[in-house]
């Protein structure tokens, strides 16, 4: 394997060296070697397209039009959702939308208002 140590975040093992910081390949996490393990956050900040951190209660836009699966719904370029809740998994974003309901998002696919 790799004598460099396990990524902090994901704990994956293909760890490589970038100048003096260590990156994981797998989550893109960096941080310098000297770094302890209790020094990383206990749950990890969730961004949406532009790299803006969200939080439980904020209001987004959706970025592209999205097809709602199972159904022939479209969430349109532009809608705005108020008071998303954050969840894990890989759809990070639970909300409502008006006209659609109850939804999960990818917060890749929002920006902040």
């Amino acid at each position: 394997m790799s004598e460099h140590p396990a990524c902090l975040k994901c704990h994956s093992a293909y760890t490589y060296p970038d100048g003096d910081l260590l990156v994981c390949p797998e989550c893109g996490f960096e941080w310098h070697p000297d770094t302890s393990t209790t020094d990383t956050p206990d749950s990890p900040a969730i961004v949406d397209a532009n790299g803006n951190a969200l939080q439980d209660g904020d209001t987004v836009t959706v970025i592209k039009d999205l097809k709602v699966k199972g159904s022939s719904l479209v969430v349109k370029v532009g809608t705005k959702v108020k008071n998303i809740r954050l969840v894990e998994g890989d759809h990070d974003i639970d909300c409502k939308i008006a006209g659609v309901g109850a939804m999960k998002l990818k917060s890749q696919f929002v920006k902040k208002v």
